[in-house]
């Protein structure tokens, strides 16, 4: 597994400005945060999700190409960090 951590520049209301994957061998999300600029959060697993996050259905750009775009800044993060958020932040659907 690999986890990102991408913050998304942008004005928009209604779009989070966060957004946290574990993404399986494919680089195909298996969960997903985001976080939104009002203080909520999403999540999307396989089998739940919240509002209107979802998992992509294609494989997540590497992080050389989505940081090739200025909206965006992403970083590796490490599993156990992921695992901290997902824990306050997706406590119906626990993995």
């Amino acid at each position: 597994m690999e986890y990102i951590d991408v913050i998304w520049r942008h004005a928009l209301c209604t779009e989070p400005v966060r957004l946290v994957s574990e993404l399986d061998g494919e680089r195909f999300e298996t969960r997903k945060l985001e976080f939104f600029r009002d203080g909520t959060v999403g999540f999307a697993c396989a089998d739940a999700a919240t509002g209107s996050t979802n998992l992509g259905l294609v494989p997540v750009p590497a992080l050389a190409d989505i940081n090739a775009d200025p909206e965006f800044d992403g970083a590796a993060m490490a599993p156990e960090d992921f695992e901290v958020l997902w824990l306050l932040h997706a406590r119906p659907a626990r993995h």
